[in-house]
């Protein structure tokens, strides 16, 4: 397990936020991401987080540049997920469908009360998965994700547990995430 893939599925998680919850509000929020799955990708995400710790500081800039190229400001959290702080723009809130990242195509997507369920499929990396989205009013929402992909030849499954939490209405230096278009 490398750490670009690590990378790539906490930025999916991220850009699965679910911005078509017409009662989210648009702005700055912050998403605690916990992912787990076989004792390989668990001690991934331990490495990851020792890489990013000891990143001389040029270039731990280049990844968190990287990062903000596609709308994602991303820190080490407590327990061994990740923080993330994304822009949601008054358009993504309206536009009612959940932005994903380029490469990734949603297959299912059904809204019941304050529960949505979706599926997608993603070609960078190869996946798929399905996800179910709680919302706690207009400010804060909690999500459960399987994803299933290959890694190093042999198929892996992952679960992704996060809780966002609207932080306001200014994004700051903090840019929306790149859409692809349809």
């Amino acid at each position: 397990m490398r750490i670009p893939f690590v990378l790539a599925a906490a930025v999916l998680a991220a850009a699965c936020l679910p911005a078509g919850a017409q009662s989210l509000k648009p702005g700055l929020w912050e998403i605690n991401n916990k992912m787990k799955g076989s004792s390989e990708m668990d001690q991934a995400m331990v490495e990851m987080q020792k890489q990013l710790a000891s990143m001389p500081p040029d270039q731990r800039k280049q990844m968190e540049a990287m990062m903000a190229q596609r709308g994602v400001r991303m820190a080490p959290a407590a327990g061994g997920g990740m923080t993330m702080q994304m822009c949601m723009t008054k358009e993504m809130a309206d536009r009612n469908d959940v932005p994903m990242q380029d490469g990734c195509t949603m297959t299912k997507q059904q809204r019941s009360g304050n529960t949505m369920k979706m599926a997608f499929n993603c070609t960078k990396p190869p996946s798929s998965g399905e996800g179910e989205f709680t919302f706690m009013g207009a400010e804060a929402y909690k999500s459960h994700m399987v994803v299933k992909t290959m890694a190093q030849g042999k198929p892996e499954t992952m679960e992704m547990d996060a809780a966002g939490k609207w932080l306001g209405a200014d994004c700051g230096s903090v840019k929306p995430p790149m859409v692809p278009k349809k």
